[in-house]
């Protein structure tokens, strides 16, 4: 990805509604039944200026992150609010894991 497009797209990200979900299935191999959950957040991402953005950019960790910013790394400082699940937005809800193992009676 071009320079340029991470910049636009690190600036987009203060308009943009971010919904995150993650969504997993869990399957009881004693009877055979799935279970299926879904949990997510909604993110705001706070204003950045020009500079600030370029210097995101310089320490590369947009370049491989889906949404351009990683929220347990440095785009974590550029979160200013997050409703809903945190574990969601980094891959697995660990309240949602409980819950569908218990569901599943696979505590």
């Amino acid at each position: 990805m071009l320079r340029e497009e991470l910049g636009l797209i690190v600036a987009l990200l203060a308009v943009l509604a971010i919904v995150i979900l993650a969504l997993f299935t869990v399957k009881n191999a004693a009877d055979g039944r799935e279970y299926v959950r879904h949990d997510g957040a909604s993110i705001t991402f706070d204003v950045l200026s020009g500079p600030e953005i370029e210097a995101y950019i310089a320490t590369g960790e947009p370049m491989d992150k889906a949404g351009a910013y990683g929220i347990q790394g440095l785009g974590g400082a550029y979160i200013s609010r997050i409703e809903g699940d945190y574990y969601a937005t980094v891959g697995l809800s660990l309240c949602g894991l409980r819950k569908i193992l218990a569901l599943a009676s696979l505590k």
